[in-house]
């Protein structure tokens, strides 16, 4: 259980720093690093190898940069715009959804009515680090990420390892590259800068995947499921602690409805694959 809460401990900071980094870098800027630095730590943890493989193979690896990139960029601009904890509650409506659909219990409705609770909280917050955008941007984060749950499961089968998801990573700063240093200008010849960004990259992808990979080895799946759905609430605290965000007492409620949402959805894990940081 340590080790899932140190994963998720491990991608928030990750995302505090980053978003120390937008003013200078800009998101695009942040996502496109974070994506290379990543894949050349997961690139050496993993090892992959794509040659000789068939197209039916690789194109899972062009579907998940793909989404990657398209899932980093939505979320980093929703938090360029709401505080993180705000901004997680809601992109984890993505992986909540891919653990209720399809279910045909009646207490998955409770989760439901609890996470659209939890949403109409946020959604009628008004007041400072509300914003309309940054929720859109956020929800989409969490509809990217539903997708890359669902392409998980062929990755994982055919991809020993993080040998799919390394590559996924190299397409996907590939893909932003000419946003993202575009966008950091000539902030990108910044050691400090490159450094920083090196760090968000370790903490947001090659890290937490070792400990999640460390904790799946040891937790049942439901009990896995159940400590992550902490994660909205680990990005609050991180939020306040590292980038001094001060949420008001309707944000926790609907922090932790979502939270109760997502941990009831995760104890029945019979139907869906779980949700992984990405």
């Amino acid at each position: 259980m340590l080790l899932v809460l140190g994963a998720a401990s491990s991608v928030q900071a990750g995302a505090s720093a980053a978003k120390s980094l937008f003013p200078e870098l800009g998101p695009p800027g942040v996502v496109f690093l974070r994506l290379l630095f990543g894949a050349v730590a997961l690139s050496v943890i993993a090892r992959p190898v794509l040659r000789g493989r068939p197209w039916h193979e690789l194109r899972l690896v062009v579907a998940l940069g793909v989404v990657l990139v398209s899932m980093n960029v939505s979320f980093y601009e929703s938090i360029d715009r709401l505080p993180l904890g705000i901004a997680v509650t809601v992109e984890f409506l993505g992986p909540l959804a891919v653990a209720i659909i399809g279910s045909r219990r009646r207490v998955d409705f409770l989760w439901v009515v609890l996470a659209a609770g939890g949403v109409a909280l946020l959604a009628e917050g008004g007041g400072r680090g509300f914003h309309p955008l940054g929720l859109f941007l956020a929800a989409l984060a969490g509809f990217f990420w539903a997708l890359y749950i669902y392409l998980s499961v062929p990755i994982g089968k055919t991809y020993p390892g993080a040998s799919g998801l390394a590559p996924a990573m190299v397409l996907g700063a590939v893909l932003i590259a000419p946003w993202g240093i575009v966008s950091a200008g000539h902030h990108l010849r910044d050691p400090q800068l490159l450094g920083a960004a090196a760090g968000v990259g370790l903490l947001s992808s090659a890290l937490p995947w070792s400990l999640e990979l460390e904790a799946l080895r040891r937790l049942p799946t439901n009990v896995f499921g159940v400590v992550l759905s902490l994660e909205p609430a680990v990005a609050a605290l991180a939020g306040f602690v590292f980038l001094h965000e001060h949420l008001r007492v309707r944000a926790w409620l609907a922090i932790a409805l979502v939270v109760l949402a997502s941990a009831g959805a995760a104890l029945d894990v019979r139907r869906r694959p779980q949700a992984v940081d990405v």
